[in-house]
């Protein structure tokens, strides 16, 4: 009898790390004796103990708590944290977590990373996922890499005041993002999770389409029934912006070089891996917005 991969997802109360599990178990059908599911506090996954799901507590920051966490584990997806605010933070936890998977025995990991990290990028926090793919590609361990592209979702971080008084500063300039939806990247994680691929791979998960940000908002203001007015500012002024709105430490920096990353050209690109991996195309951004028409026009 052939031996069934015990999976295990990190961050699995996340957004990300919740899709994937659903995927596995209500699509890919994995038994729920097979899936381990960590998180930092397991009593927010009871209902997924309650399937017969493996819930145990893990800490990044806390490197004891993980060789039990991944004791067993066959296969893991390395959801990446969100950890912003300390500078360095993410990346010890991320080698944290890559050592402990090695030490578990782990076979093959699945970490989701970002378009080209490489040093370089305007991106303050790629260095966080570039460090990470090193630890693996130095570690004993096989891997998949997944550079995910930015999610739809992205777009209502900042509706409300952009609808509010109807103009989306930006310091992108004609940059271009090809954007992708959470779900469509939670099944991609979920199908390299579960593969029999036992190399190790880099692949680039984007959308068929990439927009500048004027034509998101000339797709997105009538699904609104607002004007939106795209206003080009330096990055300076968005720094400025949202420290006056009150984001703490190094966040207004960091979330402004999003715009430096996409003026750069970082999040441009579009391929075909999306497909290759699942087997069918992802969700076209105007679909996604016809999907969240409702929650647009009431942001």
């Amino acid at each position: 009898m052939n031996h069934v991969p015990t999976l295990l997802v990190t961050g699995a109360s996340g957004h990300l790390g919740r899709a994937a599990i659903d995927h596995l178990l209500d699509v890919v059908r994995i038994p729920a004796d097979r899936l381990i599911a960590t998180t930092r506090n397991p009593v927010t996954l009871a209902d997924l103990a309650a399937r017969g799901v493996q819930v145990r507590a893990a800490d990044f920051d806390r490197p004891d708590t993980l060789d039990a966490a991944f004791a067993g584990a066959d296969r893991l997806l390395l959801v990446s944290t969100d950890a912003l605010l300390e500078p360095g933070q993410r990346l010890r936890q991320h080698r944290n977590a890559v050592e402990a998977a090695a030490r578990a025995g782990v076979r093959h990991v699945v970490y989701t990373s970002m378009p080209r990290p490489e040093p370089g990028s305007p991106l303050l926090f790629a260095p966080d996922h570039y460090g990470t793919e090193q630890a693996l590609a130095a570690s004993t361990l096989d891997w998949t890499v997944l550079r995910n592209a930015w999610y739809f979702e992205n777009l209502f971080l900042g509706l409300h005041p952009i609808l509010q008084g109807g103009h989306w500063y930006s310091a992108a300039g004609e940059g271009r993002i090809a954007h992708i939806a959470r779900q469509d990247l939670a099944e991609a994680a979920a199908t390299a999770l579960a593969a029999d691929f036992d190399g190790r791979r880099t692949l680039t998960l984007t959308g068929s389409e990439a927009f500048t940000t004027r034509e998101i908002a000339a797709l997105v203001a009538p699904i609104a029934g607002k004007a939106i007015e795209v206003v080009d500012v330096p990055v300076a002024a968005l720094v400025e912006g949202m420290r006056q709105a009150g984001l703490p430490g190094q966040l207004p920096e960091v979330f402004a070089s999003f715009d430096s990353n996409t003026a750069a050209g970082g999040l441009a690109e579009v391929t075909g891996d999306f497909q290759a991996l699942t087997g069918r195309a992802p969700l076209p951004y105007r679909a996604w917005l016809e999907r969240n028409a409702q929650a647009i026009a009431a942001a």
